[in-house]
């Protein structure tokens, strides 16, 4: 019902305007925070990352997952709903240059702070694949529409991009099914991994939303298992 008097007395077509006019820092400043926070961030026996302070709990509905995937913004908020809409479903640029910048901050963060702790150094930036079917029918991946304005601000000097993981077949629209078990299931087996190019080393995957993490989780398993040193994942919302 709230959603319903915010959209009769502000329209989204006034909010993506005003998404548009924004910069990041007056963004970052009026949406809800997510759980990238990097105030004590240690390694745990499994790789994950222990993230203390007030956004701890933010992505406690990852389960596990959420010790390897860190995100942005917290989805609830109807800023950040809409700005992922529109990076996700139309490719809006300047929506998608305005959370990369963001992101682009949290990882420079987490380098800091982490990599010297576990030696993450050198890391690829791999963005989670569409099927070739998705992509062709939406004409675009946003994930790469954020990994490409992020390369762009970074200018070689952390991060080299990769696209060493490839989704092999389509598993339709995650958003239908109902708990992430099903996710799980139905993620199984649908991400390969170019061994060579990820052997040995760290990767920092990139993708717009972690609901359940379940597909974070199969990409992480996949790169994993290919021989990837370590394998963390940064979202823009959760």
């Amino acid at each position: 019902m709230f959603e319903f008097l915010l959209d009769i007395i502000f329209p989204k077509k006034l909010l993506v305007q005003e998404l548009e006019r924004m910069d990041a820092s007056e963004f970052a400043s009026r949406a809800t925070r997510g759980a990238s926070n990097f105030g004590g961030a240690n390694d745990s026996a499994k790789g994950g990352l222990e993230r203390t302070g007030r956004n701890a709990s933010a992505n406690s509905g990852l389960g596990r997952a959420g010790k390897e995937i860190l995100s942005c913004f917290d989805y609830r908020d109807r800023l950040v709903r809409q700005a992922v809409f529109e990076l996700k479903y139309r490719g809006n640029k300047k929506v998608a240059r305005l959370l990369a910048t963001t992101l682009y901050d949290e990882l420079l963060a987490f380098l800091e702070e982490y990599a010297p702790l576990t030696n993450f150094t050198e890391p690829l930036l791999v963005p989670i694949p569409l099927s070739k079917t998705r992509e062709s029918e939406r004409g675009f991946n946003q994930c790469k529409l954020l990994v490409d304005i992020l390369l762009e601000m970074d200018g070689g000097r952390n991060f080299t991009l990769s696209f060493a993981l490839t989704k092999c077949k389509d598993t339709g629209s995650q958003t239908k099914m109902d708990t992430r078990k099903k996710r799980l299931e139905n993620l199984k087996g649908c991400f390969v991994a170019d061994g060579k190019a990820v052997e040995g080393r760290n990767i920092i995957l990139i993708d717009d939303v972690a609901t359940t993490g379940a597909t974070l989780v199969e990409a992480r398993k996949t790169l994993l298992r290919a021989g990837a040193r370590k394998v963390i994942a940064f979202t823009v919302a959760h």
